[in-house]
Formats: structure tokens, sequence, C-alpha cells
């Protein structure tokens, strides 16, 4: 199983969309910057407010691509059918 997720920043100014196989470890990953110098680190996105499941690498990253070349006001749209106040997700893992 593979996830698509997005995560922000605490004003959900700041978005970033992105594929894992492993959501928890990565996930860390970005609330830890394990790489200082990345556009998660840069912009303290940290917070996942949303995810989904799909059943292979190709599909994800399909759906990846997908998401990522919508509006800010699409993608908005998508975190807020399934969370409407941009709360982490990532406790609930």
């Amino acid at each position: 199983m593979y996830y698509v997720y997005i995560l922000a920043n605490a004003t959900n100014v700041a978005i970033y969309t992105g594929v894992t196989r492993d959501l928890v470890r990565r996930v860390a990953q970005h609330r830890t910057h394990a790489v200082p110098n990345s556009y998660t680190a840069r912009y303290h996105i940290t917070k996942l407010v949303y995810f989904e499941t799909t059943p292979s690498i190709q599909s994800a990253i399909a759906r990846e691509k997908q998401i990522k070349s919508w509006s800010r006001a699409r993608k908005n749209a998508l975190v807020v059918r399934r969370n409407p106040h941009w709360a982490d997700l990532y406790d609930t893992l």
C-alpha cells in the first residue's frame, strides 16, 4: 500500500504534497527536518492534513501529479472534505 499525503504549516498557508510507502516514517522525517534545506523545513511544513491510500506506486505517483497540478483552491477543498478543521492527523496513524 502506498500513500499520497498533504502536509501544511501551522497557519495552513504553505502546503506540500508527497508520496510514500511508510507514512509514519515519512511524516516524522518532515517533522524533524531530516533534510534541513528542503521546502518543508524552510517553511515549517509539519502538519499532516490529508492522506489517501493507493495499491501501487504507479497509481500513487499519478495521483500525486494530479493533485499537484490542481489550483490551491481545489487542494484546499480536498483537505476540507475529509479534515474541515485542518487538524494534524499524525497522531491518528
